[in-house]
């Protein structure tokens, strides 16, 4: 593969997005985005959205709060003739600090891992326009 295909996307997690006690925001959440990350590189790499087939691997390292600004990288790392296998990484970029006020926040100087996943997905050759 000669060219690197890389996205990324950035979104604050609101209270809509907290599914449990204490504002946590589901996992489901960072698969969404990565579901994202994954259809924008699709059209990069052939302009069509393709279909999501599978992760094979999905790991959630640290928890994601309503308020938390969250940066999801993706990348395609192989492909076939219609499959590409893709890396995606979510990390936390700002948190709220609601010890201080109702709307302080820090950007924080290392990002926090907070959820990485592996998956393929799949652009039928009939939709491959590049």
């Amino acid at each position: 593969m000669a060219e690197v295909y890389k996205s990324m996307i950035r979104m604050r997690m609101s209270c809509h997005d907290a599914h449990y006690g204490g504002n946590l925001v589901d996992g489901a959440k960072m698969l969404q985005l990565f579901g994202d990350v994954a259809t924008e590189l699709l059209i990069m790499r052939d302009g069509d959205e393709g279909l999501f087939k599978a992760y094979d691997n999905v790991e959630f390292i640290a928890p994601v709060y309503a308020g938390d600004y969250i940066e999801a990288v993706g990348e395609i790392v192989s492909e076939g003739n219609t499959s590409r296998k893709m890396i995606f990484e979510a990390r936390k970029v700002i948190a709220p600090r609601p010890d201080i006020s109702d709307s302080a926040c820090d950007v924080l100087a290392e990002p926090v891992v907070v959820c990485r996943a592996s998956g393929t997905c799949v652009v039928p050759k009939k939709c491959q326009r590049k």
